[in-house]
């Protein structure tokens, strides 16, 4: 049943993508036989001999064939009552075009409606390319869904059967083997083992499991058989809750507009208005006004009613339509040159308002993986101390065995003899190395044998090393700090981010070192993925205002429902899950956390082109509609403008491209 589901994940994912595809593929092969049959039109106007309603008939087929999508949408807007969008004044304005033809004395602008019309769906291209695939698709989730648990059989103790995880009742026990996910959540009945949490919890450290402590389902067993007493349903547990978050975490996140949409709003009303008034308040002012004798509304209303569809035409924003969405692809673009994927313009105009950071810290801040720190001897020296504990630690699959070995790589060729290896559970291991009885591990190791250890003033994780039952010393291994953290923090502060913070499941005293030494100012330890969801929801509403953004940046599969409801979550790529790629916004390719300064500056220059491409379009816009309004700007003047407003806007877009 299991398998079922994440296959039908999967089918599900590859539809949409499937299906998004094709959807770009169809729209541009509509604006290119549009085109065709835009000249061919044309070419039966110049050459044939047709009244007007025939005329009308030949463009019908070019204009229905591109503009059917957004004269849906136009009426779908008045149905829900939101009429004053973009796709609105476009057919309006195309259908006013239409339609000047057939008033008397005036010229057919046939061709202009198509052309409208073909210029707004290219627009509408250019914005489904920077869009690109769904972000929604949270198939890599799965990855960390358990597919199995061995059930223990009543009454049968070395009796298991696999079962699915949502088949598993409260109170069974199951039984979880080295390398395998935790399906369920539970208390361990038996065994002991190390415990791999960074998935969910973001903490660096495996947590050591002895009988009576609690699992997580989602995190990886990594070293012994343990038997679990399950206390949740598949359905309550922790893994299920994550995978619930991300689903509906999308639903309250603060859909931001992009620009030229918000522009829209408030244009379209104005524009439309005005073309109104324009059409009936000066005819009536002839037909009751002394100044023009044997003047009447009949009379004037042709006129006045051509220069309103005129001031309508002239008024379609094709600049805006075009450039505006290609100054966000060239942002795009750009920025994806640089290493640093945006999924779509609305997320580009947020990331230029952001002014707080928040940050996870294990794989992004830090590199996630243990490395010495430091060495500290007591009775040897430092290349001793590392050399007997890399041996002892020989075997170990522990990442702190791992670190060891990697602080002293000839071990391996040493030659020492190693015997008698013995692991214990929960306080490191013993063994003989060249005949001396070595311990390697915590505190609780050092009590047993009669070993007066001492503490250390560094901040991580200390193993200490005996000799023969005598303290040797002890060695500091921690997860360490990535090399352009710091420099990330200075850079983000030089751009104007008001507030840095740091959340993370490590113990407080790390997540305070780190904070202390990158110069974070605030953080937030030992969370839970649900802890940094709540924290991040409730410092939201302080800048939710529409001037400022909150980004969080993560990098573990436990960041991921938190970058699905930060106003722009920003993932970590190259080392981070998948699950946090596809819930972010923004994705940083090397896993430089100093690229978020430069997204932010990027997006901030893309956002100031758009809107010099705005208020220069704008500003022409009004003036051939002056022009317009008292009769003096032809249909082809301001087609003329329209065009030539319409390519300076797009070579000044381009510029986003560097």
């Amino acid at each position: 049943m299991a398998h079922e589901h994440h296959h039908e994940q999967e089918c599900c994912n590859h539809e949409h993508e499937h299906h998004h595809e094709h959807g770009l593929k169809k729209q541009l092969t509509l604006i290119i036989l549009t085109a065709i049959l835009l000249v061919a039109a044309v070419i039966i106007e110049k050459t044939c001999s047709l009244a007007t309603w025939q005329l009308l008939l030949v463009y019908l087929v070019p204009y229905l064939l591109i503009g059917h999508e957004t004269l849906m949408e136009a009426a779908e807007g008045i149905m829900h009552g939101e009429a004053f969008n973009e796709h609105f004044l476009m057919s309006v304005a195309t259908i006013g075009a239409l339609c000047i033809g057939f008033l008397p004395g005036a010229e057919t602008e046939f061709p202009e409606a198509v052309f409208v019309m073909l210029f707004f769906q290219v627009g509408e291209l250019f914005e489904g390319y920077a869009e690109g695939k769904s972000r929604e698709s949270i198939a890599h989730l799965m990855d960390i869904r358990p597919d199995v648990a061995h059930l223990e059989l009543r009454g049968k103790k070395e009796e298991v059967r696999d079962a699915s995880p949502e088949e598993v009742e409260i109170g069974s026990v199951i039984v979880i083997r080295p390398g395998e996910k935790v399906p369920l959540d539970g208390v361990v009945i038996e065994g002991a083992s190390s415990l791999n949490t960074i998935a969910l919890t973001g903490e660096s450290m495996p947590r050591e499991l002895t009988i009576g402590d609690e699992v997580i389902s989602g995190c990886v067993n990594l070293s012994g058989v343990i038997k679990v007493r399950t206390t949740k349903s598949f359905g309550e547990s922790t893994v299920s809750k994550i995978i619930e978050l991300v689903e509906h975490a999308s639903e309250h996140k603060s859909q931001s507009e992009t620009f030229i949409t918000r522009f829209a709003r408030i244009y379209t009303p104005i524009v439309v208005f005005a073309a109104i008034a324009l059409a009936v308040i000066p005819p009536l002012c002839a037909h009751f006004s002394l100044l023009i004798p044997h003047s009447s509304f009949g009379e004037a209303f042709p006129t006045w009613i051509y220069r309103a569809l005129m001031f309508l035409v002239v008024s379609c924003p094709c600049a805006l339509v075009i450039s505006v969405p290609l100054t966000f692809f060239g942002g795009i673009g750009g920025a994806s040159r640089k290493g640093i994927l945006i999924k779509g313009a609305n997320y580009m105009d947020v990331l230029a308002k952001v002014d707080t950071v928040v940050f996870d810290k294990t794989g992004t801040l830090t590199h996630g993986q243990f490395a010495v720190e430091a060495v500290h001897p007591d009775t040897c020296d430092e290349h001793q101390l590392l050399h007997l504990a890399a041996h002892v630690e020989h075997y170990s699959t522990h990442p702190i065995g791992a670190a060891l070995r990697d602080a002293f790589p000839d071990e391996a060729t040493d030659g020492c003899q190693l015997s008698d290896v013995e692991e214990i559970a929960g306080q490191g291991i013993k063994a003989k190395v060249e005949g001396r009885e070595v311990c390697v591990g915590n505190t609780k190791l050092m009590d047993a044998i009669g070993a007066k250890w001492h503490d250390c003033h560094h901040v991580g994780t200390i193993i200490h090393v005996a000799i023969d039952g005598e303290y040797a010393g002890h060695i500091v291994i921690n997860d360490k700090i990535k090399e352009d953290s710091a420099e990330a923090i200075t850079q983000l502060k030089a751009l104007g981010v008001r507030k840095t913070v740091m959340l993370t499941g490590d113990r407080k005293e790390v997540g305070a070192h780190v904070a202390q030494t990158l110069g974070i100012d605030e953080y937030h330890a030992e969370l839970l993925p649900a802890d940094k969801v709540a924290f991040f929801e409730s410092g939201e509403r302080r800048v939710e205002n529409g001037e400022s953004a909150t980004a969080f940046v993560g990098d573990g599969i436990n960041d991921a429902p938190v970058l699905a409801r930060a106003d722009v979550g920003i993932a970590m790529g190259g080392l981070g899950s998948d699950a946090a790629i596809e819930a972010a916004d923004v994705v940083l390719m090397d896993d430089h956390p100093s690229k978020i300064a430069l997204a932010i500056r990027i997006a901030r220059r893309t956002l100031a082109i758009a809107k010099q491409n705005v208020w220069f379009a704008i500003g022409v816009k009004v003036a051939v509609l002056l022009l317009a309004a008292v009769g003096i700007a032809t249909m082809w003047l301001a087609v003329f403008a329209d065009v030539g407003v319409t390519v300076l806007a797009v070579l000044n877009a381009m510029r986003a491209l560097k």
